[in-house]
């Protein structure tokens, strides 16, 4: 019944393709990198964000979510890969397909790890959830508007991966190498492909209404379902800790950490995020390529966070 109306609404939106193609032959092609970490419960550090648990249990709700969130993405770009006549965009949507499809095996592989005794984090409840939610809602939505939330979705990330990569030394609170690896080589893969599925929505949509509605919804799943489910996480996980002092000081903490309008993750970020809905965004308005170069060498050359994990690395071929 909702998918029914949605499709409706989603008619209402007629495509309005005017977008002139970048020049992909001067941007390099973007290799598929596939990492090998082996995640351990036991040596999880809870407060691998800047030692602040409330902070870096958002960034596990994340983690459990995003998984979610990237199988949509890999959906629907294998889906409108065939209508992308341009080998070279062709070429790239390939690349996104294949660094989404192993950020979710990571992930998985994390939120495996943090469902151990040793964190006791409620992994099996909101994978339930997530993919109840999914799979009934978002996933039965119309083509055209999974498209317009890949674009939203990609975005999203895109503003945590340049505010992450211009804040380096939030990951070097822990010791804990594996989760810092995991989260430093996402945000660099997810700087790498940030115009990608933009540009592809532009070209065989472009409709300025529906990119907005996509966002909306990106916004509400990434900056409203994730902190309320993370709300729960103490409840659930060690409720005895909300009757100390300690948790609440770390909570409040941990907010601003992620929501304050002075440097929190998002809230410092807000500007940028509502960026998008300028008619004539695109993401290559905000320039990460000095940070990509930079992170490029400091993670995958020898002795870099990556580069202990780091199996092989693959670029799609162009295919005419």
């Amino acid at each position: 019944m909702i998918s029914t109306a949605v499709k409706k609404s989603v008619q209402a939106f007629k495509p309005m393709p005017k977008f002139e193609l970048p020049d992909y032959t001067q941007k390099p092609a973007i290799p598929i990198r596939h990492i090998a970490v082996g995640f351990d419960g036991k040596e999880i550090d809870f407060a691998f964000y800047m030692n602040n648990q409330f902070a870096s249990t958002f960034f596990a709700t994340l983690s459990v979510f995003l998984t979610y969130g990237e199988d949509l993405v890999i959906e629907t770009a294998r889906y409108h890969r065939d209508f992308v006549k341009d080998p070279l965009l062709k070429q790239r949507v390939t690349s996104l397909i294949g660094q989404e499809a192993i950020h979710s095996k990571l992930h998985n592989e994390f939120n495996d790890a943090i469902a151990h005794e040793a964190v006791n984090f409620p992994v099996k409840l909101y994978r339930f959830l997530g993919e109840k939610f999914f799979d009934n809602i978002f996933l039965k939505f119309p083509q055209p508007l999974k498209l317009s939330m890949m674009a939203g979705i990609e975005h999203f990330t895109a503003v945590l991966a340049e505010y992450m990569m211009k804040h380096e030394k939030n990951f070097y609170y822990s010791n804990d190498a594996k989760t810092r690896a995991m989260w430093m080589w996402h945000m660099l893969e997810e700087s790498e492909h940030k115009d990608i599925a933009y540009d592809v929505y532009q070209l065989l949509n472009g409709n300025y209404a529906l990119r907005a509605a996509g966002f909306f919804i990106a916004f509400g799943t990434i900056l409203g379902l994730i902190p309320f489910s993370t709300l729960f996480v103490p409840v659930l996980r060690q409720p005895k800790d909300l009757v100390t002092r300690k948790f609440w000081k770390d909570a409040k903490r941990g907010v601003a950490l992620i929501f304050s309008p002075n440097d929190g993750v998002f809230g410092s970020t807000m500007g940028q995020i509502f960026d998008y809905l300028r008619r004539d965004f695109h993401p290559n308005d905000h320039d990460t390529s000095a940070y990509l170069e930079y992170y490029k060498d400091k993670l995958l050359s020898e002795g870099g966070a990556i580069a202990p994990y780091l199996v092989k690395t693959f670029t799609p071929p162009v295919r005419h």
